[in-house]
């Protein structure tokens, strides 16, 4: 019912409410204004491309993207005081030489961290892009792409991440293959956010003392490195960390090999969460070309 809506609103609306540069999107405000009048937390989301839709200059670009979503978070109150809003700033890159929207550039992660600055600033629960890859493949390129943005999102303190992992080719394609592979760069990102702990075990010196005066010369074996093995560091579930010679001994394994041996494994898991009726009459309505 509504007042249980209203007590707890478990959707929200990505509402594209601008159309930049700096123009409202009439069809867009008229779902919104609806969607607020009913209680629905908005993500107010603006999107220009820098260089095409918005400035060429990186700082330019969040100054646009940020009045704009300012625009809107006026715009949210004005028919509903106090409506829940997520400062939705998601400016893109262009590659000038083509027009192509570039997700993967070393540009976008600054915009997402300048926005993510200027959510602080105004102290506003906020969210951008990080993640995407202009690969088509979960590749190398994908993985600087992907390591680079969501690491510059990480440590700038953004609240949300958009596109963290799986997104492919500026946004046009999404792979399951890409989504474990995320897993583990996720959780090295989210390693350099927790950055270094300086407490007074981490920069005590009795460890060393008793490591390098009359113990064996290395800490392989001390009580700090087994206590902190597990909180110190983070291990990944598929990247390989073999030697040279246990690689080749395992018959050099392929990483994205192993990512479709974890996917398969997940998905044969999963089971179908569709009825089988239902699917097979969309089937046969319906081209499909997947399982």
């Amino acid at each position: 019912g509504e007042e249980k809506w209203l007590e707890r609103p478990f959707v929200s609306n990505s509402n594209c409410f601008v159309v930049p540069p700096m123009k409202f999107a009439e069809e867009s405000c008229i779902t919104m204004e609806d969607c607020i009048r009913r209680g629905m937390p908005m993500l107010l989301l603006s999107a220009g491309q820098a260089g095409a839709t918005a400035p060429a200059p990186i700082a330019l670009t969040i100054v646009q993207a940020v009045a704009e979503c300012l625009a809107g978070v006026v715009y949210a109150n004005s028919i509903r005081p106090g409506a829940p809003c997520i400062f939705g700033t998601w400016p893109f890159v262009s590659d000038l030489r083509t027009g192509a929207m570039s997700g993967g550039s070393a540009e976008q992660a600054l915009l997402t961290a300048g926005c993510s600055q200027m959510h602080k600033f105004y102290g506003l629960p906020g969210g951008a892009a990080s993640g995407i890859s202009d690969s088509k493949l979960p590749d190398m390129q994908a993985g600087w792409e992907q390591g680079i943005t969501n690491v510059l999102a990480g440590l700038s303190g953004l609240n949300m991440c958009y596109e963290a992992v799986g997104m492919h080719a500026s946004l046009l394609g999404f792979c399951l293959e890409s989504l474990v592979l995320g897993d583990d760069l996720l959780g090295q990102a989210m390693r350099c956010v927790r950055g270094i702990d300086v407490t007074e075990d981490s920069t005590s010196i009795e460890a060393m003392k008793e490591v390098c005066l009359g113990g064996p010369g290395h800490y392989l074996g001390s009580d700090q490195t087994l206590r902190l093995m597990q909180t110190e560091y983070i291990y990944p579930a598929v990247g390989n960390r073999m030697s040279p010679k246990e690689w080749n001994e395992a018959g050099k394994p392929l990483l994205l090999e192993k990512a479709l041996e974890r996917k398969n494994a997940i998905l044969a898991k999963a089971g179908s969460r569709i009825d089988p009726e239902i699917d097979a009459a969309i089937r046969a309505k319906y081209a499909m070309h997947f399982r």
